[in-house]
């Protein structure tokens, strides 16, 4: 058996202080609570987690706008039939709210027979009753607006799970619907989202439409610190060679309750037969005793001699497999530990699968979407009795000097890189920037250490209970248009998000040996926040991309104070200890130092730690061979920050200049020149 390569764990310890689970009077969460006190917006927005409570969170405010705002009807969409159970009815009185949350079972189309095409006839009949809730799927919703209109859907709540299934491509007809409702502004909309960034890196929302929505986000590091049980998340990516099927077991802990996704059939681990690697995976896991008449799980004897129950919902067969569906979904089993160990999965078991004893989430084969990737390790961030600690593993092939398809092994590299930045940003807590002066004062709620606030340096102070970060930056650009605050105080991570899935940014960072890394954090993260908020004034978007940077870079510095060894012992610093270790490290924070940080160096530490040195070299050989010189739009950013130099110093860069990043930018003006010297001269 070969043996995997591991790369150190993302792990992340949390305080366990009960706060995300404790209810109020009305039996609402924290999260919920913080919703429902916008309950009377016309359009909001939901950013919060996975078990964070979203779907009661709609409840209470759906009921609120049925029963005090006036509105008709409330219609709940779906990505799939599944989730309409999350919508099932709720007893809220027996917890203080009134009052109770009631579906018709004809009006929960996700359990209705027939296609999502074939069910425009019964939310037509809906809307003409007068029942006052409907849950159907994304596509059910589709096909209604399509054949009835916008108009149909007045004076109604429409409820949108999994928000990031939208997109602002006109092309995505859900999208493009959501633009229609919102332009003819005589609906409500709640939108819910884990995740609000596509993997597909386009943007969810146009920046103008989003601007009409008020926002209530609640953060991973919100809900985990706020766990009673659950105390540490860590994210492993491993390597192998060979076939995963005689990796696996160096990652696949029996004893834990695990999903596991095998690849994507069109993946490069894949063998192209899933139903040989199932039993597979089985015939590992020990002795298979038969199938549980009752579940269709499958019973396996380990060497040990305890008894596993797999659940198979790989297996295309509809008989088996909706059995098995049915059984995971058995309410009277939620409470279960011991109802199922494994489940083995392909397509399914993803979004909005509710499995509360998920210890680990098992994935092998890249999967091409980021979003997809948050939404697995969600399955296994659920509180439960017992559960001390959770875990996501990347199982992926590592690239082969022999593989024809080399370059689509490194991508799936890059890509596995990418994962891992964004999850290091999404498990972190929130970021509160600001701009150091004499003028500052202490923030109430913020502990600045032991020697409290001090007006001399640049301070940093942490809220806990919010998960806040507060931290002072010397020449750090303030947003001032109202909705330059929003991005700064709500979408840092949806920015990071688009930079690290932008390969040419990674391959740079990681592979260019002679890179400057101003030109990735200047150039490449000022024209992504150009490119996604064009509306905004150009000292917005620079004091936007310094603010995006900043949150990446120090949560990038941070990983710096954690040792493997503590580590793998379970004693790792935490990430607000490894901020403030950074920040006190220097003698003084500002965000020219800030800029000089590759925001992938620790990442390729990483890589060259646990990859060897001839497939490091061919991965660095793969990017070299496909390197690009300087294009004009660079040339032209580089030119304005020339003349922001000149504006310092008062004089422009200098192409013989020691300092890489002031002959970069004079570099940048040479090319213009030459440029308009050949336009000129034809």
């Amino acid at each position: 058996m070969s043996q995997a390569i591991a790369i150190p764990s993302i792990s992340v310890p949390y305080a366990q202080n009960g706060r995300s689970t404790r209810a109020n009077a009305l039996g609402m969460r924290p999260m919920q609570e913080r919703a429902y006190q916008k309950r009377g917006e016309q359009y909001l927005l939901i950013k919060s987690p996975p078990a964070s409570g979203k779907s009661r969170a709609l409840m209470f405010i759906a009921l609120d706008k049925l029963e005090k705002q006036g509105l008709k009807q409330a219609i709940i969409a779906v990505p799939e039939k599944s989730i309409g159970a999350s919508f099932h009815n709720e007893p809220l009185s027996q917890s203080g709210f009134s009052p109770d949350w009631v579906v018709e079972p004809q009006w929960n189309l996700c359990n209705a027979p027939g296609s999502d095409g074939g069910k425009v006839g019964a939310v037509k009949k809906f809307l003409n009753s007068d029942a006052k809730v409907l849950v159907c799927t994304h596509a059910s919703f589709r096909f209604t607006v399509d054949e009835l209109g916008v108009d149909c859907l007045d004076d109604r709540l429409i409820a949108v799970d999994e928000f990031h299934h939208v997109s602002a491509n006109p092309d995505n007809k859900l999208g493009d619907q959501v633009r229609q409702i919102m332009a003819r502004n005589k609906a409500h909309i709640v939108a819910m989202t884990g995740s609000y960034f596509r993997g597909d890196a386009e943007a969810v929302l146009h920046p103008d439409d989003e601007a009409k929505f008020e926002t209530v986000t609640y953060t991973y590091y919100e809900q985990l610190n706020g766990y009673e049980y659950l105390k540490q998340l860590d994210i492993g990516y491993y390597f192998y060679s060979g076939r995963y099927s005689d990796a696996i077991m160096e990652v696949l802990n029996p004893k834990e309750k695990t999903i596991v996704h095998i690849p994507n059939v069109n993946s490069r681990e894949s063998s192209k037969d899933k139903i040989r690697e199932v039993e597979h995976i089985l015939d590992e896991l020990g002795d298979w005793q038969g199938i549980d008449p009752k579940t269709g799980f499958h019973l396996i004897q380990t060497r040990d001699g305890s008894q596993l129950k797999v659940a198979d919902l790989v297996d295309d067969d509809p008989s088996k497999r909706d059995q098995v569906a049915a059984a995971l979904k058995d309410p009277q089993q939620k409470h279960n530990r011991d109802h199922v160990d494994i489940i083995i999965a392909l397509g399914m078991a993803k979004e909005g699968f509710d499995w509360i004893w998920c210890e680990h989430a098992l994935t092998i084969g890249y999967r091409s979407s980021l979003t997809e990737i948050v939404q697995i390790i969600g399955r296994a961030t659920r509180d439960a009795p017992g559960k001390t600690r959770a875990r996501f593993t990347n199982l992926i092939a590592e690239p082969d000097a022999s593989e024809i398809a080399v370059t689509e092994a490194v991508n799936d590299t890059l890509k596995a890189i990418a994962a891992s930045l964004l999850m290091q940003q999404v498990l972190a807590p929130r970021f509160e920037f600001k701009p150091k002066s004499p003028d500052n004062e202490p923030t109430p709620g913020f502990d600045y250490g032991e020697d409290g606030y001090n007006r001399d340096h640049c301070n940093l102070g942490v809220d806990p209970d919010r998960g806040l970060i507060q931290l002072e930056i010397k020449g750090l650009a303030a947003p001032k248009s109202p909705e330059a605050h929003r991005i700064c105080r709500e979408d840092l991570t949806e920015l990071v998000t688009a930079f690290v899935q932008d390969k040419p940014t990674i391959e740079r960072g990681l592979f260019d040996r002679e890179l400057v890394p101003e030109e990735l954090t200047q150039l490449h993260m000022g024209r992504i926040v150009k490119e996604k908020f064009p509306n905004l004034e150009g000292e917005d978007q620079e004091a936007v991309r310094q603010h995006a940077i900043a949150a990446l870079n120090l949560v990038q510095e941070s990983q710096k104070t954690l040792n493997p060894t503590q580590m793998e012992n379970g004693k790792n610093t935490s990430l607000l200890d490894g901020v403030r270790q950074f920040a006190l490290s220097v003698t003084e924070l500002d965000m020219d130092l800030i800029d000089r940080i590759n925001p992938f160096g620790e990442a390729y530490a990483i890589l060259a730690r646990s990859m060897d040195s001839q497939r490091l070299q061919q991965i660095e050989a793969v990017i070299a061979a496909k390197r690009i010189n300087l294009t004009l739009e660079e040339a032209r950013e580089l030119a304005t920050r020339a003349l922001q130099f000149k504006r310092q110093w008062g004089r422009l860069p200098s192409l013989t200049a020691i300092d890489p990043w002031e002959k970069r930018m004079a570099e940048g003006i040479a090319v213009l020149q030459r440029n308009a010297k050949q336009e000129q001269h034809g």
